[in-house]
C-alpha cells in the first residue's frame, strides 16, 4: 500500500510540472527524458564496451602477470631454499668431515708425542744408569783406594799414638799386620 501512495505521489507530482524547465531544470521536463534516456543509454554502452574490452583486459592481464610473476618468484625462491639446504646438509657434512679429520689427526700426533717422550724417557734413563754405573765404579774404587790410604794413616796415627804414650817407637811391621787386620774385620761393614 505504501508503494502504490508513493507512486500515486510521483505521478502527481510530474503532472503537476512542479520539476519543470520554468522551476529552473530542464532535465526534469519530461518532453526531454527520451532524449535523455537514449544519450544515457549511448554512454553507458560505450563506457562498458570501452571498459569491458580496453581497460579490463589490459587490468586482467596485468592481474594475471603479477600473479604469474609471483608464482615465478615463489617457485624460484623454493628452489634456492632448496639449493640453501642441500649446500647446508654439505656444508655440515664437510665440517663434520673436517672435526673428525682434527680428532685423527691430534689423537696421531698425540700418539707419535708419546712415543717420542717415551724413547727420550727410555734413553734418557739409560743415560742416567750409566752415570749412575759410571759413579758406582768410581766410587768403589775411590773405597778401595781410600782403604789402602786409610790403612797408611791409621799405621801412622797409631804409630804416633803409641810412640807419644809409650815413649817408645814400635816396629812398623807389627802396626802394619794390626790395622791389616782391624781393616779385614770391618771393611765388609763399608765395601
Amino acid at each position: 500500500m505504501k508503494s502504490f501512495l508513493s507512486f500515486l505521489i510521483a505521478i502527481k507530482v510530474i503532472s503537476s510540472n512542479l520539476f519543470a524547465a520554468e522551476a529552473g531544470m530542464p532535465q526534469l521536463d519530461p518532453t526531454y527524458w527520451a532524449s535523455q534516456a537514449f544519450w544515457l543509454i549511448l554512454v553507458f554502452t560505450i563506457l562498458y564496451i570501452s571498459i569491458s574490452k580496453f581497460y579490463l583486459p589490459k587490468i586482467r592481464e596485468n592481474l594475471d602477470n603479477r600473479e604469474n610473476k609471483i608464482k615465478e618468484d615463489l617457485e624460484f625462491a623454493y628452489k634456492f631454499k632448496e639449493k640453501s639446504e642441500a649446500k647446508l646438509k654439505e656444508y655440515e657434512l664437510i665440517l663434520e668431515n673436517a672435526k673428525k679429520e682434527v680428532s685423527k689427526i691430534h689423537f696421531e700426533s698425540k700418539n707419535n708425542l708419546d712415543k717420542d717422550i717415551q724413547s727420550k724417557k727410555e734413553k734418557i734413563e739409560k743415560e742416567i744408569e750409566k752415570e749412575i754405573l759410571e759413579a758406582q765404579k768410581k766410587i768403589t774404587e775411590l773405597k778401595k783406594n781410600s782403604i789402602s790410604s786409610i790403612q797408611i794413616i791409621s799405621e801412622n796415627i797409631a804409630s804416633n799414638i803409641i810412640e807419644n804414650l809409650s815413649g817408645d817407637k814400635l816396629n812398623e811391621s807389627s802396626v802394619k799386620a794390626s790395622v791389616e787386620e782391624i781393616t779385614k774385620k770391618n771393611i765388609g761393614k763399608y765395601l
